[in-house]
């Protein structure tokens, strides 16, 4: 799958301090990065933003839209895994921790460009936020009010996220909680690990 250069530069939100990541995840990516081949920014941003607005036309309900987001992006991170897995030089990882930095760190810049920050722990270990300060998909794109709080433009990605990551077998609830288009000042995607996937075995495995 090709990723995407930028040609045009919106301005970018600064992030209020450094979040503490692991340095080898951040090489990663950059490698990885740099080996993607890559498309025009503009029109992948504008090809998402035709998507979009044509589900808004067919289903006219923005949570019905958000919902044909998620299928979406799940059917596309079904499909990432293999390439992500081959190309990243990532290995397995030991808890759902550092498979968050992974995802932060590696696959959004492998594919999007982009680092994102993980942030905001529950004691468990288990639901963490993804911070994204300059998401591609939402240049040139402005929501009406009325749309606030209803439609995730950039719903697609927490579809991805989840069908990624049942892949490697974990099964996870992803979704926004924060983004800029609605006057946030980052899009916050609220990540959680509802459970692992246990690998069923083929029959002629299995003990008589």
């Amino acid at each position: 799958m090709a990723t995407f250069t930028r040609y045009t530069k919106v301005t970018q939100i600064p992030i209020n301090g450094k979040m503490s990541t692991p340095r080898p995840h951040q090489r990663l990516g950059d490698v990885a990065w740099s080996k993607m081949s890559k498309v025009n920014g503009e029109l992948f941003a504008l090809t998402y933003g035709s998507l979009v607005t044509q589900l808004i036309k067919d289903f006219e309900d923005l949570k019905v839209v958000n919902q044909q987001l998620d299928k979406m992006g799940y059917n596309i991170g079904v499909r990432l895994v293999d390439e992500f897995l081959a190309k990243s030089g990532v290995s397995n990882c030991p808890d759902f921790k550092e498979t968050a930095e992974v995802v932060a760190k590696v696959a959004f810049k492998m594919f999007l460009g982009i680092n994102v920050e993980v942030s905001q722990w529950n004691a468990e270990g288990t639901t963490c936020s993804l911070l994204i300060y300059d998401n591609p998909l939402t240049e040139f794109v402005e929501l009406p009010p009325s749309a606030y709080g209803v439609l995730w433009y950039s719903n697609v990605l927490c579809g991805v996220l989840k069908g990624a990551l049942e892949m490697v077998q974990m099964r996870v609830d992803a979704q926004f909680v924060k983004d800029v288009l609605q006057g946030d000042e980052v899009s916050e995607i609220r990540l959680e690990l509802r459970g692992m996937i246990e690998e069923a075995m083929g029959d002629e495995y299995k003990e008589d």
